[in-house]
């Protein structure tokens, strides 16, 4: 009965869902383990960022160059402030404000991003509290530079001398003379009364559209496997009952209507036959 299946048609079909099945396994775990690993990368993110949860602060050279796995840790660094700059259009508790960003020149010569605090309201120079003077030791939370478009940062241009729409060496470069790090530090505490700006979590480890997309590739993946199992099960059913019909004799109903029509169409001859031959006896009778 099953003896189709050595055909050379059905190796092919047979090769093919042997090999269609684990490939999309496969992929469904691969998919699942992408959607796994950006949870993982969301918790410990959000565990670095959690003060009851952050490792004691650290050098800031030790925690060089940032990544997902330095980013939002405690770090410590000394210097002299300097140059003082404003961050417009930034939100906090539901609250459009700025931050107050001073340039620490370190011993090492290079200048470090220090989100002092935020303050409600248009930017404004002249609310801004001035720096300490002398050396200080800061301590806060380490970040990635922005870009602009991505965790939240607006994109705009054209703007005061003084002010700056991200954090990043790119967007100080021309703005500052001083080298500067690839990173900034927001303070554990605000400074001379303004608001702390919480540490953000790094990009793509947060649980966005990426990450739920990763787990509906994994849904689908397991379902074309269940079809390709689904659809060759029937395909051998269907192969069955067609065995099983022709050794019944059972014609397909195809060849029947033909039949049945050729039938149809010799029946309807049959009485023009008939009449033929009446027409021919006729004939050969003598006139009277």
């Amino acid at each position: 009965m099953y003896r189709f299946l050595l055909t050379p048609r059905w190796w092919g079909i047979n090769v093919f869902v042997l090999l269609a099945i684990p490939f999309c396994v496969f992929m469904g775990s691969w998919q699942l383990s992408r959607f796994e690993d950006r949870m993982q990368d969301h918790r410990a993110a959000t565990e670095r960022v959690d003060p009851a949860d952050r490792a004691p602060a650290r050098p800031l050279d030790a925690l060089l160059p940032v990544d997902k796995e330095t980013s939002g840790e405690l770090a410590t660094v000394s210097g002299r402030y300097g140059e003082q700059l404003l961050v417009p259009n930034r939100e906090l508790d539901g609250r459009t404000g700025f931050y107050v960003l001073t340039l620490l020149r370190t011993d090492e010569g290079k200048a470090l991003p220090v989100v002092r605090g935020w303050l409600p309201g248009a930017a404004d120079a002249d609310r801004a509290p001035a720096a300490p003077s002398g050396k200080v030791t800061v301590t806060g939370s380490l970040q990635a530079s922005e870009t602009p478009g991505s965790n939240g940062v607006p994109v705009q241009g054209g703007l005061p001398a003084g002010q700056t729409s991200a954090i990043s060496a790119a967007a100080l470069v021309n703005l500052v003379p001083d080298d500067l790090y690839d990173a900034w530090i927001t303070l554990e505490k605000g400074d001379s009364g303004m608001k702390a700006v919480p540490a953000t979590a790094p990009q793509d480890t947060g649980l966005d559209l990426k990450a739920f997309q990763n787990l509906g590739y994994t849904g689908e993946w397991f379902v074309f496997a269940g079809f390709v199992v689904f659809m060759w099960f029937r395909l051998i059913r269907r192969e069955v009952e067609f065995i099983r019909d022709a050794e019944l004799g059972i014609l397909p109903d195809s060849d029947s209507d033909s039949d049945e029509h050729v039938g149809g169409e010799t029946n309807r001859d049959e009485p023009h036959g008939d009449r033929a031959d009446e027409n021919r006896s006729r004939e050969a009778e003598p006139a009277p």
